[in-house]
């Protein structure tokens, strides 16, 4: 285990009292375990974060450099997707 160094964390009365009511159920054996797992987690959720960001800049710059799409046609746009809307509707029984 890596060095350990005390830390002051200020919290709700909620928060202490959801904490102690979870090592008085014997779901942990301190609270410092609890907060443990906490951090853990938060380091996880960051990292996911940081490698989505990553990902969407890496979408971003392939969608950039493949040039633009071309005109946007926003009236054959609409038409194209009431379309597709009538033929869902229709697909699933709710024509009206």
């Amino acid at each position: 285990m890596a060095s350990v160094e005390k830390v002051s964390v200020a919290l709700t009365s909620e928060q202490i009292s959801a904490l102690k009511a979870a090592v008085d159920a014997g779901e942990y054996a301190t609270t410092s375990e609890i907060v443990r797992e906490a951090v853990r987690d938060w380091q996880l959720k960051r990292e996911l974060r940081q490698e989505d960001i990553r990902r969407l800049r890496q979408m971003w710059d392939v969608g950039i450099a493949s040039g633009s799409a071309g005109d946007l046609d926003m009236k054959k746009l609409r038409e194209e997707a009431r379309e597709r809307l009538e033929s869902a509707k229709k697909a699933s029984g709710n024509a009206d």
